[in-house]
């Protein structure tokens, strides 16, 4: 693939380097003929700030001698923090990466959440300690506000900030009824998400990661050995996330923004009501992940470091810990195709973590991560959603915690003789024949509007250089009716207490097919409609927090629109303001 290099300050610009400048990075981003702005095929930057109605004046390479070359590589610090045109370049660098990084992973182009082939950006959009993704504006919305010091601080300098409202929006293409009002864990799994994403990306700049390690002995190649302790890993600045931005929002607090690696796990943390606010919940996921690689990271070390002496290489540090994180991050993106289409949990994510990475390394490899991540989660009393055996066409085998096969659902066997296998990996209207055909045999409701809503052939590589080949199909199903006809649907369902009978509900499921290269059914992941456990709980949490949908069909209000949600949901960063849900009536 053909790149450019472009210079991005590499956390944001209170971190500096051992010689007290800005640490900055240049990164490759695939090559594009770049417009005005710079405005890519992907990405447009539009710089308008609606706080003083000014329109910046777009950068444009063109005007350069050489118009691929990085017009930022060898200025000030000071250019970089004044300059509208760095801010842009900033964030237009940081976006693409991002995208080309998940992309790589997923082994496919990934489409925006809105439905557009260009997503908008604005480095400098209000006078505001908040930055947003938002599907209606179809973009991102980079705040900045005055210290006490007099100075500015941009939130559209911090890579951290970037990528994760960067992976909000990418995470919305691929799954975008994850926005809709489900569980605590749903509205969690996008904050602790993104926050992993935006940690673990650091992870691919090795010269950063270099820098970061060596801060207290700048001139040496060496680090010493107790620095490399799991404790010592997980206070280090590499796994806070905005350390600028948290410092001066709230400045009663030393710490950065959110550092979730050093919370203390709970195994009930899902059953306490102070966990359910999408931040804090979001980083019982994060915590999980971020543990996970670092014992990896500190397992990879123990492989090859001395017993003798106090010091070691480095380079040899920053590289095991570049190469986990990669991996890590790879196993993440790779995930979302096998999570659930709607109302996803932490035990549904840890399924598909597992039954991903399986596909590719079935023996977990040298140094275990899943077997890392499965402790890890389970200190938080998360254990994976796939049950308890599972069955292969080869026999039985140990509990690995990935999800069923579909030969393992229902006796009946799979009918494939009225459905043409090519079709079913470019053919929304072939899947769903096959799921017709097929709608015992998968236990799909009937009596629900059923759609198709994405088919995407992907193409993964193992380790091992061998292609994996996979088409990912995905589909959802609707049923609205009154709360008290709930057991028409399942006898087991029940409404919340003091639901009105006449209470508009909306019930909603799906699935993800998972088909292999000969058109072969792999995985059926299914959120059944008719599963009373689930839509119990998911109604009483809407109910008792006065939750709605985006139809408003609970009958509550805030008046605000959906757009906005997750401005208003990362204002709750000052944890000193305790604001109500996002979808709460005032």
């Amino acid at each position: 693939m053909i790149t450019r290099k472009m210079t991005i300050i590499a956390q944001d610009p209170s971190i500096k380097d051992s010689k007290g400048k800005i640490l900055r990075s240049r990164v490759d981003i695939p090559y594009e003929k770049l417009g005005p702005g710079p405005r890519g095929f992907r990405v447009h930057i539009v710089d308008y700030d609606s706080s003083q109605q000014v329109l910046y004046r777009p950068l444009d390479h063109k005007h350069y001698a050489n118009q691929d070359k990085d017009p930022f590589e060898n200025v000030p610090d000071d250019k970089l923090l004044q300059d509208p045109g760095f801010h842009a370049q900033n964030v237009y660098a940081i976006i693409m990466r991002l995208l080309s990084r998940f992309e790589a992973a997923l082994g496919r182009r990934i489409s925006w959440g809105f439905g557009f082939h260009q997503l908008h950006a604005t480095p400098h959009a209000f006078a505001e300690a908040n930055a947003y993704y938002s599907e209606d504006a179809q973009g991102l919305f980079f705040g900045y506000f005055p210290v006490t010091k007099g100075e500015i601080v941009y939130t559209c300098l911090s890579h951290d900030i970037i990528a994760h409202e960067t992976t909000h929006a990418l995470l919305d293409g691929l799954r975008d009824t994850y926005t809709v009002p489900s569980g605590p864990d749903q509205a969690g799994f996008h904050e602790g998400f993104s926050d992993v994403v935006a940690l673990l990306s650091v992870f691919g700049l090795s010269d950063v990661v270099k820098a970061l390690l060596s801060r207290k002995q700048p001139e040496s190649n060496y680090i010493q050995k107790n620095e490399l302790q799991v404790e010592a890993l997980r206070k280090s600045v590499l796994l806070g996330l905005a350390e600028q931005f948290g410092k001066e929002i709230s400045r009663h607090r030393a710490d950065c923004l959110r550092r979730a690696v050093v919370r203390k796990p709970r195994i009930d943390a899902q059953q306490i009501h102070d966990f359910e606010e999408s931040h804090i919940r979001g980083e019982i996921l994060s915590a999980a992940v971020l543990n996970s690689f670092i014992q990896v990271w500190r397992k990879r070390l123990e492989s090859w470091l001395p017993n003798e002496g106090k010091a070691v290489a480095v380079d040899r540090v920053v590289e095991d810990g570049c190469d986990a994180a990669n991996h890590l991050l790879t196993m993440c993106i790779r995930a979302l195709d096998y999570c659930p289409v709607v109302d996803i949990t932490f035990d549904d994510f840890l399924s598909a973590l597992l039954t991903a990475d399986f596909e590719l390394l079935p023996d977990d490899g040298k140094y275990k991560y899943r077997e890392e991540l499965r402790k890890e989660f389970k200190l938080w009393g998360i254990e994976p959603a796939s049950g308890t055996k599972t069955q292969f066409q080869k026999g039985e085998v140990p509990e690995l915690g990935i999800w069923k096969k579909p030969s393992g659902e229902s006796e009946k066997p799979l009918d494939y003789e009225c459905v043409h296998r090519e079709s079913l990996q470019q053919d929304k209207n072939e899947v769903f024949r096959f799921l017709w055909e097929n709608r015992e045999s998968l236990k799909i409701f009937e009596n629900a509007y059923t759609w198709v809503i994405s088919l995407r052939p992907c193409m993964r590589l193992a380790p091992d250089g061998f292609a994996l080949k996979e088409t990912v199909a995905e589909y959802r199903q609707t049923l609205d009716i009154q709360a008290g006809q709930l057991r028409s649907v399942c006898k087991d369902m029940e409404k919340p207490k003091g639901m009105p009978d006449s209470t508009q509900i909306r019930l909603n499921g799906g699935g993800v097919l998972v088909f292999d290269d000969f058109g072969h059914l792999k995985y059926h992941i299914h959120s059944r409609i008719d599963d009373p456990d689930r839509q119990n709980k998911r109604l009483e949490y809407l109910w008792r927090n006065r939750i709605i949908d985006s139809k408003k069909r609970y009958g509550f209000s805030d008046g605000s629109p959906e757009g906005q949600r997750f401005a208003r949901m990362h204002l709750r960063r000052d944890r000193r303001i305790e604001p109500k849900e996002e979808w709460e009536d005032e």
